[in-house]
Formats: structure tokens, C-alpha cells, sequence
């Protein structure tokens, strides 16, 4: 049984990561601003009131968990505001950046003390950071936060390789939650976190670093 430690754990993706990883018997601590019922059943260990934006309640998160080991560490929690180049707004462009990019490195920064040798760091992000991949332009804020994302996490995966540290950066797929308007053109999240669960579960050294679809698919910076 292994340990793991999920953020914006309440609800899409995050709960769907809870619930399989229960599934399976491993040890969950999920984290969220605030519970819901539905994380609640699970029977996993919730520690609500975790606001990843907010430096005070990270570390008091971390003194909760003061010496306990992380074998992986899954940074799910994010925001998606849409921004147009009309309709451009500077104060949702920064919130995301703060909550999508910024917000997950010094989470993993200030828990490096509870990972070790054979520890995993996940960052979910989204192709939509991909430059290379972008043909459809718009959404500034969430675009612009999700490609600095992926390259926090390719420093990470450099950073950390020495200490036996490995990195995923992941990207869920189109997946019909609350966060996409739970399109009808999208997968489901079990759908989804059945591929992203077996992305982590090969994840090693050698192939730390590595931008993923859901599917397997290395997808472009």
C-alpha cells in the first residue's frame, strides 16, 4: 500500500482519483478547500480548509503531516477562467497563473521533506499549454498558466532526478466535469483517471519529465 496525496480532491478528476486509489487499497489523503458528500463516502483521510493559493494553510497542512512519507503526490487542484483577447482581464490572467503554475510548485517545494528516494510528483495540466499544439488561440490566462506549469515541472523533473525524485506531467484528456461544462463531447473522469493512473504507475527516472496524454501519447511543448 502506498501513500498519496491528492489536491482539489472534492469533486471531477481529484475525486475520481480518490475513489480509484481506494479502489485499489491504497492509503488516500485528499485535500480540499472545502469537502463534499460524495468525497466524504470514500472513506478516505479529507483534510478540508487546504487552500493551495495560500502559503499560511499549505504549512499548516504540512505540520499536520509533519514526518509522514508521500510516495506520490498528485497536483490536481487548478482553475479554468476564460479570457479572450477582448475581453482580456489581467486579475483572472495573474489568479490563474497563481493557482495552475505557481501554487503547485511551492506546494511540492514545501513538501519535499516528506518525499524520498522512489517518490513521485504528478502536475496536471493540460495540452491546451502546449504551444506547438494551440491552432485555436484564446484563453490567455488558463493557456499561458498551464504552459508555465509544464515547464516548472521540467525543472522539477531535472531538480529532483538526484534525490530519486520522478515527475509526470499529465493531461487528462477532454473529460466532462464541472470544469468543461460537463461536455457531451468529452470522456469520463473514470475514463480519464484510468489512463492517468497507469501513466503514474510507469513512471520512473528514465522517463521523468515526459509531458503525457491520458492515452499514453507524448504530446508537444
Amino acid at each position: 500500500m502506498a501513500t498519496y496525496l491528492v489536491t482539489g480532491s472534492n469533486r471531477g478528476i481529484g475525486l475520481e482519483y480518490c475513489r480509484q486509489l481506494k479502489g485499489r487499497g491504497e492509503e488516500v489523503i485528499a485535500t480540499c478547500r472545502s469537502s463534499s458528500s460524495e468525497l466524504d463516502e470514500l472513506g478516505v483521510k479529507v483534510q478540508p480548509g487546504v487552500d493551495v493559493s495560500s502559503g499560511e494553510s499549505v504549512l499548516g497542512l504540512k505540520k499536520k503531516l509533519e514526518g509522514k512519507y508521500i510516495d506520490v503526490l498528485i497536483q490536481n487542484a487548478g482553475i479554468a477562467e476564460f479570457n479572450s483577447l477582448s475581453s482580456l482581464d489581467p486579475e483572472s490572467v495573474l489568479r490563474q497563473f497563481e493557482v495552475n503554475a505557481l501554487s503547485p510548485l511551492c506546494f511540492t517545494q514545501a513538501f519535499l521533506t516528506n518525499l524520498g528516494e522512489g517518490s513521485k510528483v504528478i502536475l496536471m495540466t493540460s495540452r491546451m499549454g502546449s504551444i506547438d499544439d494551440n491552432t485555436s488561440g484564446g484563453s490567455y490566462g488558463y493557456r499561458m498558466s498551464k504552459a508555465a506549469l509544464c515547464m516548472a515541472g521540467k525543472s522539477l523533473a531535472i531538480d529532483l532526478k538526484p534525490k530519486g525524485i520522478s515527475v509526470a506531467i499529465l493531461h487528462p484528456g477532454l473529460v466532462s466535469t464541472g470544469m468543461t461544462g460537463f461536455t457531451s463531447s468529452g470522456i469520463t473522469p473514470e475514463q480519464s483517471v484510468n489512463g492517468l493512473l497507469e501513466r503514474i504507475d510507469s513512471l520512473k527516472l528514465h522517463n521523468s519529465g515526459t509531458f503525457w496524454h491520458c492515452n499514453g501519447e507524448i504530446l508537444p511543448w
